[in-house]
């Protein structure tokens, strides 16, 4: 079925929220796919799927995140989650990075347009952690465990945790990282798990921080 607003789409599938962040999240949508028909930000580009998986998924991991927190969306694409993350938590000092120049701009584009108070670096995750610290980091759909692992090995420092958003094949994601020796001196925790609405696909969102 398709839907002819962010509103419906939710209303459709029992997610509750604000009149007013709806609002402002469908104003992001239609920036985002303005965007996407430059270049691939994102592949969710009818409201149901932009709500039963981004939303979905933004809203499962704003339930882990203190209040107050500084947040770093790594890899952040077309900016999911970190973009309605803003939204949904004003709360939250919300910064997002992204190494392709043209995704970061077109993203950086978007926030103003939204007027949201969101950084936007142009830069490497690994790179951008060396200089700064963050209370949270998190990640979805960028890469495989041991690959996110590798890249965030010399900044631990930097993380007081690492939020994950994943799907079903997390277990084996976890097998090869413990293979590779990256799990040594880190502890890894099922944090949440949902379904994905009309789809029922199974999804977690991985904790991982530093032992102490």
């Amino acid at each position: 079925m398709s839907y002819n607003s962010l509103a419906d789409a939710l209303a459709a599938h029992e997610i509750e929220l604000p009149a007013g962040q709806v609002a402002h999240i469908d104003e992001y949508c239609r920036l985002l796919w303005a965007w996407n028909e430059k270049l691939n930000l994102t592949r969710h580009t009818d409201y149901e799927t932009f709500a039963i998986r981004d939303v979905v998924d933004t809203l499962a991991l704003s339930n882990l995140i203190g209040e107050g927190d500084e947040v770093l969306d790594v890899g952040t694409g077309g900016g999911v989650p970190g973009v309605p993350l803003a939204i949904t938590r004003p709360d939250l000092q919300i910064s997002l990075c992204e190494s392709v120049g043209k995704r970061a701009n077109a993203v950086a584009d978007i926030v103003v347009n939204l007027k949201l108070p969101v950084a936007v670096y142009h830069e490497r995750a690994e790179d951008h952690l060396a200089e700064e610290r963050y209370d949270t980091v998190v990640a979805r759909g960028v890469a495989p465990l041991w690959k996110i692992l590798t890249w965030m090995e010399p900044h631990w420092l930097s993380i007081g945790r690492l939020y994950l958003i994943k799907g079903s094949r997390w277990l084996e994601e976890r097998g090869e990282a413990r293979h590779r020796g990256l799990m040594n001196h880190l502890e890894l925790r099922k944090a949440a798990d949902y379904e994905t609405p009309k789809t029922g696909a199974q999804n977690v969102i991985l904790q991982v921080t530093r032992k102490s």
